[in-house]
């Protein structure tokens, strides 16, 4: 099982909407056929696996990191594969949650006679899918706030900017964040004041979709010179509110950028954008700051997991803003509290990993 989870991870940045899956047949103690998910419209773990042992998978093990789909998609079910080939026993390490499959892929397979266990690994099998089984269960993605800071708090230094607080590692590491997700986001004020591409440059793609690219602007206020709206590909969305600059929408448009209204009021509704990009298929969405930003998704409850990068630089200024504002908290007591989930150096500087204490927990 921890060979297929392997194996399920090198889909990564390839299989969303789908989930990662990898699977590995034994035979006589033997491994005789490997495989894994590469994305959409391409064949199953479980297909690809019982593909390469051939033969030898008649009377086979066959371990898989997730239930088997019992339905037709792109792909035939991946039950009528397993039956066909003659396999005696299935290893699962978790039921699939979709309502296509939910325990149907499993109920199938017994009652063809086949041995079933599951729960291996399973709290591991859940945390490689834990995008996948938020766009499930939620209907919106798991969101990852980004954000780099100084070891004072700083997000920017008095004048604003932030280029380039985090070193060259740190960054090449955001780089493989941005390949492993649906969409990017960030807030008007960052494209403004740092003029972003939000691309993944740092690292190859390997086949990895480029993620959609995605900028909260209520009013719009974002000129379109910005890099941002230079390269056609890949896609930008612009959310704005009803109160938005007409005028510029229109240039916009007419340059192939999607404006999309979010909400009744004089700002974006965040959930409803969450709500939107799930529609489209976005299960990990990567957020890149601004501060105000960070401190409305935080505050509204709609952020899942935190990567905070920490240089060693103290800049000690009033003036410079702290990695996350405008959430007003009137005492400690009633902050908002963090369990640390990794911490480790990335280059110069430190990658800290936390989710909120009372956050949304997939395991459950």
């Amino acid at each position: 099982m921890r060979i297929a989870l392997r194996l399920a991870r090198l889909g990564a940045g390839m299989t969303h909407p789908n989930p990662m899956v990898g699977a590995v047949v034994v035979k006589d103690g033997q491994i005789v056929g490997k495989g894994f998910h590469r994305g959409p419209g391409t064949p199953h773990a479980e297909a690809v696996a019982l593909a390469e042992a051939g033969r030898r998978a008649e009377g086979s093990t066959l371990y898989v990191n997730l239930e088997p789909c019992n339905h037709h998609g792109r792909t035939p079910p991946c039950t009528e594969e397993i039956l066909s080939r003659g396999v005696s026993r299935v290893v699962m390490a978790m039921r699939d949650p979709n309502p296509h499959v939910r325990g149907g892929g499993m109920e199938r397979l017994r009652e063809a006679g086949l041995r079933v266990e599951e729960g291996i690994l399973r709290e591991q099998a859940v945390e490689l899918n834990r995008f996948y089984l938020s766009l499930v269960l939620r209907g919106r993605p798991w969101v990852t706030l980004k954000m780099a800071c100084t070891a004072d708090g700083r997000a920017a230094g008095p004048d604003g900017r932030s280029k380039w607080i985090s070193g060259e590692e740190a960054r090449r590491a955001v780089h493989r964040m941005r390949r492993e997700s649906d969409a990017v986001m960030v807030g008007s004020g960052t494209v403004i004041c740092d003029d972003p591409e939000l691309t993944v440059r740092m690292v190859p793609l390997d086949g990895a979709k480029a993620p959609l690219r995605v900028v909260v602007d209520s009013r719009l206020r974002v000129s379109p010179d910005r890099r941002i709206f230079n390269p056609a590909e890949p896609p930008v969305l612009v959310a704005v509110s009803k109160d938005h600059d007409r005028n510029r929408s229109s240039l916009l448009r007419k340059s192939g950028v999607e404006i999309v209204e979010c909400g009744e009021g004089d700002a974006v509704d965040l959930r409803k954008l969450l709500s939107l990009l799930g529609e489209r298929g976005v299960a990990h969405l990567l957020v890149e700051g601004g501060p105000m930003l960070a401190g409305s998704l935080i505050r509204e409850g709609l952020v899942d997991e935190l990567v905070v990068f920490m240089a060693p630089l103290l800049v000690g200024s009033d003036e410079a803003p702290a990695w996350v504002r405008g959430m007003n908290t009137p005492s400690l007591s009633q902050a908002i509290r963090l369990r640390w989930v990794e911490m480790k150096k990335s280059g110069e500087d430190l990658m800290l990993r936390a989710r909120p204490l009372d956050g949304w927990d997939p395991h459950h």
